[in-house]
């Protein structure tokens, strides 16, 4: 329906396809009445007659509602009045709602509160690339400082141990202990027992074609002792205390105890790293040596397996290529180890966010730096070695 308003023009009534509706033209206004009950038993009234008149020659300038004579309504009104609205903002025309009763007025707020978004999801502009990269630079930057801070106050946290002045719970020590200890000699068994049997198997395999099978002795005790049972228990300890304790922590930072701890006078350092650092630095070497034994039991089995040498045969070779300062370089290495593990997992538990999601992503993160400490501080300790010539 287009029809002409003139201006200066009387009232004049245009007519509606809907007996609930009455559209007034005055001058360069017009009146919408509504009439009647507006609920979804009735068919939804069309709001393309009103649009029409909208769209008249020359346009109104104003339209208004008058819901004197409204009856029961419901959100069939409600979408009837959000369509007119959208109407007449497309058509730049001002739009007069005082005259609806407050509840219509409220649901069409809420309605229009957040845009429907257009084309579903928006592309998602990314900065540009030397941007990035200095937003990670950034990011590296704190996490360096904050561990270098962490350090600092582990550090100070041993010294006060030192001097007799550290606040924490022995029986904290001894429960880490039994945590990190006994209860890991199980995985720990299994891992470095299969290690042993591989390193001896690819060992016996190149040694035979030079008629050398007695080496694999040598090869596997000199792995074992010197770097696989310290980097493999330090692993196994990563993913099994690390994360551990970084969940734990990382739960008592959501739960707010750790603000509790600070708030009383108590140093969560002290406290809660402390004897977790210390459980893992007295345990990680008697776990080392439990390691050596299992892991030369392997290349045992696969020696005198495959190879046919005697327990004796064995034994002996293992003796001569073992010397005492293989163990002490990797009992210092798994105290080392141990240290780092606990740190990882501290320092992740203790930088968690105070959420269910963030102590799984704390968890996940001490897995991982615990596994690259270990890597890169055994590959400076086989530098250093190689210099020293041990």
């Amino acid at each position: 329906m287009r029809g002409s308003m003139r201006h200066g023009s009387g009232p004049r009534s245009l007519a509606m396809a809907d007996d609930r509706l009455t559209l007034i033209g005055r001058n360069n206004n017009l009146e919408l009445r509504l009439i009647g009950d507006w609920t979804l038993g009735r068919p939804l009234c069309d709001p393309l007659p009103v649009v029409a008149a909208l769209d008249a020659v020359p346009p109104p300038l104003h339209l208004s509602v008058d819901a004197r004579e409204l009856g029961r309504w419901d959100s069939a009104l409600v979408v009837f009045i959000d369509a007119i609205r959208a109407a007449c903002a497309e058509r730049g025309i001002e739009v007069g709602l005082a005259g609806l009763p407050a509840g219509i007025l409220r649901l069409t707020a809420l309605a229009n509160a957040v845009p429907e978004r257009e084309g579903g999801h928006k592309a998602v502009t990314l900065p540009p690339f030397v941007e990035r990269i200095g937003q990670s630079a950034l990011r590296h930057l704190r996490a360096g400082a904050e561990q270098v801070a962490f350090l600092g106050e582990v550090t100070l946290a041993f010294g006060r141990l030192l001097r007799g002045r550290a606040v924490f719970q022995g029986a904290d020590v001894l429960l880490f202990m039994r945590t990190c200890g006994p209860q890991a000699l199980g995985i720990t068994g299994i891992i470095n027992l299969l290690i042993g049997m591989i390193l001896a198997f690819i060992g016996a395999v190149q040694l035979q074609k030079f008629g050398a099978g007695i080496y694999v002795a040598d090869l596997v005790g000199l792995a074992v002792t010197r770097e696989m049972a310290a980097v493999m228990t330090g692993i196994v300890l990563a993913g099994r205390t690390g994360a551990a304790f970084a969940a734990q922590l990382g739960t008592m930072q959501a739960q707010e105890e750790i603000d509790a701890l600070t708030t009383f006078g108590i140093p969560p350092v002290e406290f809660l790293v402390l004897p977790r650092m210390l459980a893992l630095c007295l345990m990680m070497p008697m776990l080392y040596l439990y390691a050596c034994l299992i892991g030369l039991i392997g290349g045992v089995v696969v020696g005198t397996g495959m190879l046919s040498l005697t327990l004796t045969q064995y034994a002996l070779e293992t003796r001569h290529a073992v010397s005492l300062t293989q163990l002490a370089i990797g009992l210092v290495k798994s105290a080392v180890f141990g240290i780092l593990v606990a740190v990882a997992g501290c320092l992740c538990g203790m930088q968690a966010s105070r959420s269910a999601a963030g102590v799984g992503d704390a968890a996940t993160r001490a897995v991982v730096t615990a596994i690259l400490y270990i890597i890169v501080t055994d590959a400076v300790f086989a530098v250093v070695l190689n210099m020293v010539r041990i």
